[in-house]
Formats: structure tokens, C-alpha cells, sequence
């Protein structure tokens, strides 16, 4: 493996120390998803699971990503929910619906149904994807791991699938605070090892994805969520930076940052600049245009890039991102409009023109 020094002058990880840049860095979360005719091209030959289990198709999938974007970092291709498998929870994706856990959990029995993740072992294969990638990437790129919060996770393992009302999870939490303690605790343990993991195979920052505790009044993520993250980002700070990223409900911004995080990621429901005024400027900040304007055309997704850059006025610690993944539907000249426009607009703004 090169040398720590390139990427570690990269705009990205100065960014993320909040060190002054000359233009803004960007990366997108799903970079290298569906709107990109490569990775379709893959997809038609090889289920999604089957890809994330092949470290050579996801490293040759990012690095290509990376070059053909011209982003300032690298993310690690892989999903989610595979770090519940060998918990005991295998998950399958179906057509239409997206991830689904055929037996959920429900009680504090089936709480006991899923494992400590004592050993890696069986996720060997996001390991040798992060060596992979790592050593194909250009040393100036960084490359981020990453792992779904407790709370995520928990409300996949509890509804059986992603995007409802969470009504089965809300019911454990406030009907059994025991059983919802000891599975927090669990997946919190799980995922800080999986992270730290993913470091010493070779990233240079994590992203904590938190995607479904929006759903929350700040009451309750101050009770149920709160003291689980806060463990894991306690536990992996210390080998590498860590991005925190919720999306759904900018009330819950104070308590985030109070969890932790270097970074703090926020979604386009919340102005940039009154985001990072509730965060702290002593925090990094990652966001926030929303995807959907990727939908439009480049005149446009300039003026939103322009509007973000102007409430981050020109502060040091700006990651420049959208406020969820990109959709499937994007025309990928849309996505190089963006990443030029952020390039050359904040080279601009902050070098005083």
C-alpha cells in the first residue's frame, strides 16, 4: 500500500479537518448506482448481492466511477445489510420491493435469534474489496467505508424490509426498552467492528448511515438512539475520521452531532447554512442539494450548486453532496454538470472572485 501523504492532502480529508481547500471537494452517495450505463451493464449479468460479494467487479466498479466523475473520493461498493448475514439474518432483494428479511424480529426472542459478529471471517469479501479498490484508486483519491447505523439496521431487522412507518420497530421500543437495548447494543457492537475493520484493510474515513431515524421525534432519538451511535463513533473515531449522516428531520441536528461525528451529513430538508449554525462550526459538513434537481438540466443544477455554495459561505469543512443517493433515473451528463459546476464555482468563491 503507497504512502499515507497523497491522500492525505487530498481536498476531501481537508476538508473533513476543516483546513482551508481551493475549491470544494465532492462525492456522491450511490456514485456508482444505476444511472450509470456500466453498472447497468453489470446488473443485467449478475445479481446485486452476487456483485457485492465479488471484491474485483466492485473495485473495477468505483475506480471507474471515480474516473469517469472526476469526484475527490472514493466510496466502497457494497450495501448495507450484508453485515447482517452472518448475524444470522441473510436478506434477499426482490424486484420491486427492494430488501426484504423473510423472518423479522419482533419480540425479545427473536432478538436472541441474532448473533454477536464475533469474527469477519464471513465478510471477507468487503475486506478484500476495500485492499482492491484501495490499491487501484489514484493515491490522491480517499477511499470511505461504511456501515448502517444501529438504528437502521434495527428497523430493517424489525419491519422485514426498508420505507414504512416503522410501526413494528416503534412498537419493540416502547413495549419492550429491554429487548430493544440488548438489540441496539448488538448491532452497535457489530458495526463498530465492521468499521474499524474496514480501516485497517484500507479506508481513509467512514460514513455512519443513520438513513431511517428521521422517522423519530427528537425525544425519542435522544432515548432510543442516541447512546448506541454515540458507542459506535466513540469506538472508530479514534483509527479514522467519521462522517454522521440522518436524513428526514432537521430537529434532530443538535442531538447528531451530540452522538458525534467529524462530519456531519444533512439532506436538502434544512438550508445549508441553518444546518451547520444548529451542528456547529467546529463540525465538517456534508450536503445537501436534492437529488431530484439532478433531474432537470445543467443551467439549473448550477444555480442550486450556487445557492449551496452561498450558504456555506465560503467556510472551511464544506463536503459538497446531495442529501440522499443518486436516483436511478439520472442522466449522467446531469451528474458531470454537477460535479464541474461545484469544481469551478467554489474555485471561484474562494478564491475571492
Amino acid at each position: 500500500m503507497p504512502t499515507s501523504a497523497a491522500w492525505d492532502q487530498s481536498v476531501f480529508l481537508k476538508a473533513v479537518r476543516k483546513e482551508p481547500t481551493p475549491y470544494t471537494p465532492i462525492w456522491l452517495m450511490r456514485q456508482a448506482g444505476r444511472f450509470l450505463p456500466a453498472y447497468r451493464a453489470l446488473r443485467d449479468k449478475i445479481p446485486f448481492l452476487q456483485l457485492c460479494k465479488t471484491p474485483r467487479l466492485c473495485a473495477e466498479i468505483m475506480v471507474q466511477t471515480v474516473e469517469r466523475l472526476k469526484v475527490d473520493a472514493a466510496i466502497l461498493f457494497s450495501d448495507l445489510l450484508v453485515l447482517l448475514e452472518p448475524m444470522g439474518f441473510p436478506v434477499e432483494y426482490t424486484a420491486g420491493e427492494g430488501p426484504v428479511f423473510a423472518h423479522p424480529i419482533r419480540t425479545s426472542q427473536d432478538v436472541d435469534r441474532l448473533r454477536e459478529l464475533d469474527c469477519l471471517e464471513p465478510l471477507h469479501f468487503v475486506l478484500e474489496a476495500v485492499r482492491l479498490t484501495r490499491a487501484a484508486l489514484p493515491e490522491h483519491i480517499p477511499l470511505i467505508g461504511f456501515a448502517g447505523a444501529p438504528f437502521t439496521l434495527a428497523s430493517y431487522l424489525v419491519e422485514g424490509h426498508g420505507g414504512s412507518n416503522f410501526r413494528h420497530t416503534k412498537r419493540l421500543m416502547y413495549s419492550d426498552p429491554g429487548a430493544w437495548r440488548a438489540l441496539m447494543d448488538r448491532l452497535g457492537r457489530a458495526v463498530a467492528h465492521f468499521l474499524v475493520a474496514q480501516i485497517q484493510a484500507g479506508v481513509q474515513a467512514v460514513q455512519l448511515f443513520d438513513t431511517w431515524a428521521g422517522c423519530l421525534s427528537p425525544e425519542d432519538y435522544r432515548q432510543y438512539v442516541l447512546p448506541f451511535s454515540r458507542a459506535v463513533i466513540q469506538a472508530v473515531e479514534p483509527a479514522a475520521p467519521l462522517v454522521h449522516f440522518t436524513t428526514g428531520n432537521p430537529a434532530l441536528l443538535p442531538l447528531v452531532r451530540e452522538a458525534g461525528g467529524q462530519v456531519i451529513g444533512v439532506d436538502w430538508r434544512v438550508r445549508l447554512d441553518q444546518a451547520w449554525r444548529q451542528i456547529g462550526y467546529d463540525r465538517a459538513i456534508q450536503g445537501n442539494l436534492d437529488p431530484a434537481v439532478l433531474l432537470t438540466d445543467p443551467p439549473f443544477i448550477r444555480r442550486r450548486v450556487q445557492e449551496i455554495l452561498q450558504q456555506a459561505g465560503a467556510r472551511p469543512g464544506h463536503i459538497f453532496n446531495l442529501g440522499h443517493g443518486v436516483l436511478p433515473e439520472t442522466p449522467v451528463e446531469n451528474v458531470l454538470a454537477l460535479v464541474d459546476a461545484v469544481h469551478e464555482l467554489s474555485a471561484r468563491s474562494l478564491s475571492g472572485d
